[in-house]
């Protein structure tokens, strides 16, 4: 089945990509899923035994990964839990498609769909991303508690009509506060990139009632929430907006600042998920 076709249906797709995961890892059903970007791949090691490991171009609908920092693989991992208690698995899609690679809003999305299909109820969103407020130094983990999405687009098509008011869960968020009551919130602010943001579009997110700048998550957390699931969202602040600070903006720098916040931020992420 092709996502692109029209004729399509696409939850049709993540069925049977959910069906070929399933035969792969030889686990039924997954409980969790994450989605891992841009900093935050290290924690898949810390959450618990993997079962299995595949690369996602052999899954139907996903497609290798178009950008440097994220994995192109699926893994099942056995979560850690208390002994004798009945075996939980998380879902990690580290092949994320972003916007901007134009291979359409379908195949962003289709992570999140082929998750809940798997069974999962409960979705981890993390992303790298640009902090408008200067004490943020990179390196800091920010929990979404809302989003604005500036892409033009929605996952949603033709006469479908999902609220969206407390789309970032707040039991979740109160989990994470449990193991780093200092964790900030803020709300992200999505773009379509790939080009970064302008100096007058930063700003213009604050006045919105933004808080975090950047390329990804809005879209796969509407997905989530039309798919039942329950979400999670947490921003890695890898360098001030553009205009925050007068430094250039690079992927280089992005790069940077994940890998030397990513065994802090892996390990917070990993007690968190324990307590899902």
């Amino acid at each position: 089945m092709d996502l692109d076709d029209l004729a399509t249906d696409p939850f049709d797709v993540a069925a049977q990509a959910a069906r070929v995961i399933a035969d792969a890892t030889g686990v039924a059903r997954h409980d969790v899923a994450l989605v891992l970007g841009s900093g935050w791949g290290g924690a898949a090691d810390l959450i618990g035994e993997t079962v299995a490991e595949i690369p996602s171009h052999d899954v139907p609908g996903f497609t290798r990964p178009a950008v440097v920092g994220h994995v192109g693989t699926i893994r099942s991992i056995r979560l850690t839990g208390a002994p004798g208690a009945q075996p939980r698995h998380a879902l990690v899609l580290g092949s994320r498609t972003h916007l901007y690679e134009g291979l359409g809003v379908r195949r962003v999305v289709h992570g999140v769909r082929t998750a809940a299909a798997a069974g999962a109820r409960q979705l981890v969103l993390t992303n790298g991303c640009g902090g408008l407020d200067p004490a943020w130094a990179p390196g800091t983990p920010v929990l979404i508690s809302d989003h604005i999405n500036l892409t033009a687009t929605s996952p949603l098509e033709g006469a479908t009509f999902i609220d969206l008011t407390d789309l970032y869960s707040a039991r979740l968020r109160g989990l994470a506060h449990e193991v780093d009551p200092t964790l900030p919130e803020g709300v992200y602010v999505q773009f379509r990139g790939p080009h970064y943001e302008t100096p007058a579009e930063v700003a213009m997110a604050g006045r919105m009632g933004g808080h975090l700048v950047g390329m990804s998550t809005t879209l796969e957390a509407i997905a989530a929430r039309q798919a039942g699931l329950e979400v999670l969202g947490i921003s890695l602040v890898t360098n001030a907006a553009a205009g925050v600070s007068d430094q250039p903006l690079s992927h280089a720098e992005v790069l940077e600042a994940g890998a030397a916040a990513g065994p802090r931020i892996s390990a917070l992420l990993a007690q968190i998920i324990a307590r899902l």
